[in-house]
C-alpha cells in the first residue's frame, strides 16, 4: 500500500474529534444516571464496596483499579463526571487529545470497575481499548503501526463477533432464525424496531445470513487494498445505521462508526470534505511526505505492537478456542487455565479485549415489572425506558444508555437464579426512599407504599393487524410475581 493510500495525519485528526465526541457522550450519559449507580443512595453503593475492599487481605489495586478505594463520596463521583467532560471536551475541539485520552481512560475506567455490573458492556471495554491506542497516534506525520493497531481492533470487533454467531449452539445464524426473534427480544428496541420485526420470515432469514457473511468477510478486506477497505467501509457503516435505527446501544455504534474511518485514506477524508465545502478536490489533499516519528515513537512500536498484538491473540484462544464447541467447554486443559497467571496482570485493565456481540439471539422477551401496594391494590410503576404499557411506542434515546433499564433486560431472562442485589436494593429505595430513584420511572412514586414487588411478563410485538385494532405496539402474559419487599415505617 502507497504512502499516499496510507491513512494518517488527517484520518487521526478525524477520529481524534469523534472519539472525543463519543466519550463526551458516554460522561453525559453517566453523569446523568452515577448517583442512581453508585452514589450513596444508589443501588450499588461504591462507598460500601470500598469499605469492603480496603478490609479485604488480598484485594490490591491492579484487581480494581479505581481512584475510588480512597475517594467515593457522591460530591467526588460529580467532580470526576465533570473532569471526562472536560477532557472529552477539549480533544474534541483537538486541544492536546492524546495527553486529554491519556488521562480520560484511567478516568474512565476507575468509573467502569466502580460500576460493575451496570459498567460491564462490551462497548465500555471498547471505549477503554480505543482511548488506549489513540494516546499513540499522532495527528501531525504518519505513524503506520498505530493505524494497523486500530485496524486490527476493527477486525476483532467484526470478525469475532461474526466467529462468536458462527459457534453459536443454538445454530440460529446458520439455519437463518436469529434476526426473525431479534427485533423483538432486543435489550432497548425503538419503535422502528416494531416495523422491521413486521417484515417476511424469509427477509428475515436472509438478514440472519447475510449478517453472518458481513462480519466473516468483511473484515478480510481491512488490510486489503483500497477499493476493498471501501466497500466494507460502506456496507458496515450501513449495517450499523440498521442497528442504530432498531435499538438503543449507547454509544455503541456510534464509535463503531467512528472506527471505521482507519479503512479511509487521508486522500479520502480530504476529497469528503472538498465535497462537503464544494471545493476543489485537491484543495486539502494530505501531505505524505513528513517524516515519521523519532526514536520515542519505535520505541513505543517495539513495545506495544507485539504486547496488544500478542495479548489479542491470547484472548482469541481462550474465548474462541474450541471451534466446535458442544457444551461450551474444551476436552483437556482451557486456553483460560494456561493463561490465567498473565491473564490476571492485564484483565482488570479492559485494554485489550475480546468481542462476541449477539453470539446467539434470545428468542423471548422476559420483562420485570416494579409495583407498589397502596390501600391494598398493586399499581404497576413504568420504567421510563422499557417496555411497560403496550401502548406505549419503543423510545428513541442513544446515545444515552439507561444502564439499570438495560441491565433488567438481563435480569428478565435469568431471574429464575435468585434476585441480584441490586435488584433487592431498588425495592427498598422503592419504600424507604423512593426520591433516590425517581428517575427510573415514567410517574412520581408514591411517598408510603405499603409493599414493592417485582412481576414478571412476557412481550411480543403486536402483529399488524392487531396494531391497526388496538393501536398497541405490544401483547404481553402475565407469568408471575417474583421477589417482594413489606414498606415497614
Amino acid at each position: 500500500m502507497s504512502a499516499s493510500a496510507a491513512s494518517g495525519p488527517t484520518v487521526a485528526r478525524l477520529f481524534h474529534r469523534l472519539l472525543g465526541l463519543v466519550f463526551l457522550a458516554a460522561w453525559l450519559s453517566l453523569g446523568a444516571q452515577v448517583d442512581l449507580l453508585m452514589g450513596s443512595r444508589g443501588l450499588l453503593p461504591i462507598a460500601d464496596f470500598a469499605v469492603s475492599l480496603r478490609a479485604s487481605d488480598g484485594a490490591t489495586l491492579l484487581d480494581f483499579p479505581t481512584f475510588m478505594w480512597w475517594w467515593n463520596g457522591d460530591r467526588a463521583l460529580a467532580t470526576g463526571i465533570w473532569i471526562g467532560v472536560a477532557l472529552a471536551t477539549a480533544a474534541t475541539l483537538g486541544i492536546f487529545p492524546r495527553a486529554c485520552f491519556a488521562l480520560l481512560v484511567p478516568l474512565y475506567l476507575s468509573y467502569a470497575t466502580a460500576g460493575r455490573v451496570f459498567l460491564s458492556f462490551q462497548w465500555d471495554n471498547l471505549l477503554l481499548e480505543c482511548g488506549a491506542l489513540a494516546v499513540f497516534l499522532p495527528r501531525r506525520h504518519p505513524q503506520r503501526w498505530t493505524h494497523v493497531l486500530f485496524r486490527l481492533l476493527l477486525f476483532k470487533l467484526y470478525f469475532q463477533s461474526g466467529i462468536a454467531k458462527w459457534q453459536s449452539h443454538l445454530h440460529d445464524w446458520h439455519d437463518g432464525s436469529a434476526m426473525t426473534f431479534y427485533y423483538e427480544t432486543a435489550p432497548l428496541p425503538t419503535a422502528l424496531a416494531w416495523f422491521t420485526h413486521a417484515l417476511p420470515a424469509w427477509w428475515h432469514h436472509v438478514e440472519s445470513r447475510a449478517t453472518l457473511a458481513l462480519e466473516l468477510a468483511c473484515p478480510l478486506a481491512f488490510f486489503g487494498p483500497r477499493r476493498a477497505r471501501l466497500a466494507a467501509a460502506t456496507a458496515l457503516t450501513l449495517f450499523q445505521i440498521v442497528n442504530l435505527a432498531t435499538a438503543n446501544y449507547g454509544f455503541f455504534c456510534w464509535l463503531a462508526v467512528a472506527l471505521h474511518v482507519f479503512l479511509l485514506s487521508d486522500r479520502d477524508v480530504a476529497r469528503a470534505w472538498a465535497w462537503l465545502r464544494r471545493a476543489p478536490r485537491d484543495h486539502a489533499e494530505p501531505s505524505a511526505s513528513v517524516a515519521p516519528g523519532g526514536w520515542a515513537s519505535t520505541l513505543a512500536a517495539l513495545v506495544v505492537v507485539p504486547l496488544y498484538v500478542s495479548i489479542s491473540a491470547m484472548e482469541s484462544l481462550v474465548h474462541f478456542g474450541c471451534l466446535t464447541p458442544s457444551d461450551g467447554t474444551c476436552d483437556g486443559e482451557s486456553w483460560a487455565e494456561i493463561f490465567a497467571p498473565q491473564r490476571d496482570l492485564y484483565e482488570p485493565l479492559r485494554l485489550v479485549n475480546t468481542y462476541h456481540l449477539f453470539g446467539h439471539i434470545t428468542r423471548e422477551r422476559i420483562e420485570p415489572e416494579f409495583s407498589t401496594l397502596e390501600g391494598g391494590a398493586w399499581t404497576a410503576r413504568d420504567l421510563r425506558f422499557k417496555p411497560g404499557d403496550p401502548a406505549r411506542a419503543p423510545p428513541f434515546v442513544a446515545p444515552h444508555q439507561p444502564r439499570v433499564d438495560f441491565q433488567l433486560w438481563f435480569y428478565g431472562l435469568s431471574s429464575g437464579r435468585g434476585t441480584p442485589r441490586w435488584v433487592a436494593m431498588l425495592l427498598e429505595r422503592m419504600c424507604e426512599n423512593p426520591e433516590a430513584v425517581r428517575n427510573l420511572f415514567a410517574a412520581p412514586l408514591p411517598r408510603a407504599p405499603e409493599a414493592a414487588r417485582v412481576g414478571f411478563w412476557r412481550y411480543h410485538f403486536t402483529t399488524p393487524a392487531e396494531r391497526r385494532a388496538t393501536g398497541a405496539w405490544w401483547t404481553r402474559t402475565w407469568i408471575g410475581a417474583g421477589p417482594a419487599r413489606d414498606c415497614v415505617r
